[in-house]
């Protein structure tokens, strides 16, 4: 696995051993940057799931302002941990280890008012379905204020795997399917 463009094109990065953790694909990364390119500039970008970080670390290397990793697998966060060190990455970045629904409730509770990012990204595992649901739930209702104006929120899933069109104030605005993967792509709904 590597990085695929930017500052920090083609390092490679590890990935924890097994099929716990699933990294998204260089294919399906280049796709997704190549969406995300007019907004990733100066970014806050939010890693979901995180797992090894590989597309956080591609948003670091195209220019994202800052990264926030969430992860709560111990193994997912040593080989995490281990690709930042190697990366020699020490600025515009915080790994969150714990379940992705805390940091969101503790996120949504932020005093005086929770931090903002134009870019979430997510990608349980393909078998937590329960997950994209809760997740997407969350970002679309009690924490949506961790929502920059004009954000997008990203869903990595399974292609046959359909996720719902609306989650609270969240709306689908595109999918797009590659292999047996596919991005869905949500906005805040006015």
């Amino acid at each position: 696995m590597r990085i695929i463009a930017g500052t920090l094109r083609s390092r490679t990065l590890s990935a924890p051993d097994g099929l716990s953790t699933r990294p998204t694909s260089d294919r399906l990364r280049e796709t997704l940057f190549n969406v995300l390119a007019p907004r990733i500039e100066g970014a806050a970008f939010l890693d979901l799931y995180a797992g090894s970080g590989a597309v956080g670390f591609e948003a670091l290397s195209r220019g994202a302002g800052r990264v926030t990793f969430v992860e709560r697998a111990a193994p997912a966060l040593k080989v995490l941990r281990g690709n930042l060190e190697r990366l020699g990455i020490e600025g515009g970045v915080r790994v969150r280890a714990e379940s992705v629904s805390a940091f969101l409730r503790a996120a949504a509770k932020a005093s005086p008012k929770p931090e903002h990012y134009e870019v979430v990204f997510l990608d349980p595992p393909y078998d937590a379905a329960k997950e994209y649901a809760s997740a997407l739930g969350m970002i679309g209702g009690e924490a949506s204020g961790i929502l920059a104006e004009g954000a997008l929120v990203v869903a990595e899933h399974r292609r046959n795997e359909a996720l719902g069109e609306i989650y609270g104030y969240l709306k689908r605005t595109r999918a797009l399917k590659q292999g047996d993967a596919a991005l869905s792509f949500y906005e805040r709904a006015l």
